[in-house]
């Protein structure tokens, strides 16, 4: 029986390794894709950036809740990834890009919350917080006012990858923090509508400031319906490349 525990005890090591290593890699990729979109737009700037378009990389924060649960503590988090703006016509505007890093979920998960998920109660003391991690898609329609504010509103899809409960306690002895994955309770993929307003910077040359209301459409968890994303945005967007003059 020693033997064969051993053994689990091995093989178990090796997967963790080997499932270490895969994360490694696949977060190496994305910091290299990211790297090298960067360091294309630095180098084609200009060409990215026209009268009738605009690139640049987006950035911010959101504060983000699940509709359902009982706890309502939204949770902080930052946003990271890239933007175009092209124009349609006159002053109106087709929104869109790719955020990489965007965060939703929702803090202190109560001890209902947690029964729900078949989430590991490791103490009472602690703080349990469930973190959705999304690629997200906006498709926006924005109008841009000759006063450089402009308005913003349309579908947003996110796909989920890696979401967990996260357990946290702290005091004078020790810290803890646990990590429980559970992909298996979570819709992969959602959807709903996006609001915004804000405002350019330089006369309307620099870079955009603005604030954005996220509604999510689709189920959270498989198992309650009127679980919904919820989230508030700061967002700052930040034009790569030098526009072209107007002829």
């Amino acid at each position: 029986m020693k033997l064969v525990r051993y053994i689990c005890i091995q093989i178990d090591w090796v997967l963790s390794t080997m499932k270490k290593l895969i994360s490694s890699l696949i977060f190496l990729l994305l910091v290299s894709s990211a790297s090298a979109q960067i360091l294309i737009s630095l180098l084609l700037g200009d060409k990215l950036n026209s009268e009738g378009i605009e690139f640049g990389l987006e950035g911010g924060l959101n504060w983000a809740k699940i509709s359902g649960m009982e706890t309502n503590a939204s949770r902080s988090a930052l946003n990271l990834g890239f933007y175009f703006d092209i124009q349609m016509k006159d002053q109106f505007w087709l929104h869109t890009g790719f955020l990489a890093v965007t965060t939703f979920g929702t803090d202190k998960l109560t001890e209902n919350d947690l029964n729900f998920l078949d989430a590991t109660i490791y103490s009472e003391k602690g703080d349990y917080n469930q973190t959705l991690n999304y690629f997200v898609l906006p498709v926006l329609a924005k109008y841009k006012f000759k006063n450089h504010f402009y308005v913003e509103a349309g579908p947003q899809f996110g796909m989920v990858y890696r979401p967990y409960i996260e357990f946290l306690e702290s005091n004078d002895e020790f810290d803890a923090r646990i990590r429980e994955y559970n992909m298996e309770k979570i819709n992969r993929m959602d959807a709903g509508i996006r609001i915004g307003l804000g405002y350019k910077l330089l006369h309307g040359k620099g870079m955009n400031i603005g604030i954005a209301y996220y509604y999510g459409f689709a189920n959270v968890y498989k198992d309650r319906s009127g679980t919904n994303n919820q989230s508030f945005f700061i967002v700052t967007d930040i034009p790569i490349g030098r526009a072209k003059e107007p002829k």
